[in-house]
């Protein structure tokens, strides 16, 4: 990753930031919408759960999910302050702690929305890995199957070669067998032959 790129990447939390600090002034004098806060509030969470769709994408989750955890921290803190020094502004005089709650909980509701848009950005990605791993799980299953086949046809083919060379053997055997006997019984003709041949001259 380049750092000109980098630099780009890690725009995306300040405008989530950006985002999380705007959502202080929906009730203020600057941006005053009346009944239209909750369509404002709707867009600001839309926006949100796209910044975090897009740390997602460019600093991953890890590196991305401590970037907004940090965002979100840092921009409550931020707000606290601010509502508590400007506390007429944000008509926070009378009940400080629980406006102060309140206002700190919208930047946290926010900052969850960063987080459920890198999740959503994360489960898309890993059902993307998910499927191409059982595309090769099932290529690699092919794979095997046509190998176990190629395994038992060479195994036939190698056990009829062997019985057919067992059965050579036993044909070349069985020959050679038949050929000693017949030189045997050749051999003890000629040996009665030569008896009776030896018996005649000495009877002369």
């Amino acid at each position: 990753m380049s750092e000109k790129r980098k630099n780009i990447y890690f725009l995306t939390p300040v405008l989530l930031a950006v985002f999380m600090f705007a959502s202080n002034f929906l009730n203020t004098q600057l941006f005053k919408f009346g009944e239209l806060n909750f369509a404002v509030w709707f867009v600001l969470s839309v926006f949100s759960f796209a910044c975090g769709w897009l740390i997602d994408k460019t600093l991953n989750w890890k590196f991305g999910g401590r970037i907004v955890f940090a965002v979100t921290v840092a921009t409550t803190i931020i707000s606290v302050g601010l509502i508590s020094f400007f506390r007429e502004y944000f008509g926070t005089s009378d009940l400080l702690t629980e406006n102060l709650i309140i206002y700190s909980l919208r930047n946290v509701v926010l900052g969850c929305m960063g987080f459920f848009g890198m999740s959503v950005a994360e489960v898309i990605l890993m059902q993307k890995q998910l499927a191409n791993n059982e595309q090769v799980l099932d290529a690699y299953d092919k794979m095997v199957l046509s190998a176990k086949r190629e395994a038992e046809l060479e195994l036939r083919e190698t056990r009829v070669k062997a019985d057919l060379l067992i059965k050579e053997a036993e044909f070349q055997a069985k020959k050679a067998l038949e050929k000693k006997e017949k030189i045997e019984r050749e051999l003890k003709e000629f040996i009665q032959i030569e008896k009776e041949l030896i018996k005649k001259y000495e009877d002369k």
